[in-house]
């Protein structure tokens, strides 16, 4: 293979703004993440929740175990028999509980 020349020349000015470029791009990739993992961990944290209860044939929506974390009543298949919420949400690690 032969030598890679890019169509630009890199220059002194260039070497010495990529430091700080990159010390800005590390800082705002580290600042992104903050915000993303509380949205993750609750996505999560719901559905583990609902896998838990599937398996338990109990047939609670996403949007069903959504409104127990929020402490909202929901009604279930008259058939099944009733889970107690904030129990199974203990159980489950959730914290607001």
């Amino acid at each position: 293979m032969g030598r890679y020349d890019p169509p630009f020349q890199i220059t002194d000015e260039i070497m010495n703004l990529t430091a700080p470029i990159s010390e800005q791009l590390r800082h705002i990739d580290s600042r992104s993440h903050e915000t993303i993992h509380p949205y993750l961990r609750r996505a999560n944290q719901i559905r583990t929740i609902h896998s838990s209860r599937a398996i338990e044939h109990n047939s609670l929506s996403l949007e069903q175990v959504t409104a127990l974390i929020e402490g909202k009543r929901v009604l279930g298949n008259p058939n099944e028999k009733p889970v107690p919420s904030v129990s199974f949400m203990k159980a489950e690690g959730n914290s607001r509980c």
